[in-house]
């Protein structure tokens, strides 16, 4: 499986949907200020590059792990 992390405040409705069809689980991280929410979208293997794909076609940024990232690993992140 992999992760994907994108910014919540970074994606429309429309992108968010067509995301969560492509992923296995979404979930949605949430942080205080000054930080962002993050979404989490768990991917198959053989799904990787599709989804990808429509990251960039979209031209969001992300952040790619192969295992679940904790949530003190995603806040490190973001300091």
């Amino acid at each position: 499986m992999w992760y994907f992390s994108v910014r919540q405040s970074e994606l429309t409705n429309d992108q968010y949907q067509a995301l969560q069809k492509k992923a296995v689980l979404t979930e949605v991280e949430i942080f205080n200020e000054p930080f962002h929410n993050l979404c989490l979208f768990e991917v198959e293997r053989e799904q990787y590059r599709h989804f990808v794909d429509a990251l960039d076609l979209e031209g969001l940024a992300y952040e790619v792990d192969r295992g679940r990232p904790t949530r003190q690993e995603l806040l490190a992140r973001m300091r």
